[in-house]
């Protein structure tokens, strides 16, 4: 589907109150159109809809006029410059950005891959910075909860259940 039809739906959806539909055709159109920053800002400002400063900051990052808190928030979320490559989602040299400050952003996530890494990374490839994506990222533990221990103690009573009658079903079954 061509860019501005793709673009139209996406202001008909956002008219008609379907953000995530909206919000899933841009994420589309710039996976085709990753140079494209206007796509970009679009989906930023969809994101601020949700109230999520760091994935409005992830779309608004190549742009000067940022918003410096969305970008300490994708920054924190996406902590190491590895993350941020792929969170970015550019392909290509960075050449290919629009404005110069994009350019600059985009070759110091780059460089900083690569200093972290030891090594040249490449946008285009994703295996020249998977070592950095690879790092342990533990979710933090949180206490249990009346609610989760009263689902697990379902599920639990749900599973024996279902094997009491099917044993009782194999053993009826033989005799």
């Amino acid at each position: 589907m061509p860019l501005n039809e793709t673009l139209a739906r996406v202001d008909a959806d956002l008219a008609a109150g379907r953000i995530p539909i909206a919000r899933q055709r841009l994420r589309g159109l710039i996976s085709s159109f990753p140079h494209d920053l206007t796509l970009r800002r679009r989906l930023a400002g969809i994101y601020r809809l949700y109230d999520d400063a760091a994935e409005a900051g992830r779309w608004m990052y190549l742009e000067e006029d940022r918003n410096a808190d969305e970008t300490a928030a994708f920054e924190a979320r996406y902590g190491s410059p590895g993350w941020r490559m792929k969170a970015l989602a550019w392909h290509g040299p960075e050449a290919g950005a629009a404005t110069a400050f994009a350019r600059g952003q985009l070759a110091a996530v780059r460089t900083a891959c690569a200093e972290e890494l030891g090594h040249p990374v490449d946008w285009d490839d994703p295996g020249s910075y998977r070592d950095d994506l690879i790092e342990e990222h533990e979710s933090p533990s949180e206490p249990w909860t009346v609610g989760g221990v009263l689902v697990g103690i379902g599920l639990l009573v749900a599973v024996l259940a279902f094997l009491a009658v099917w044993v009782n079903g194999l053993i009826t079954l033989f005799d």
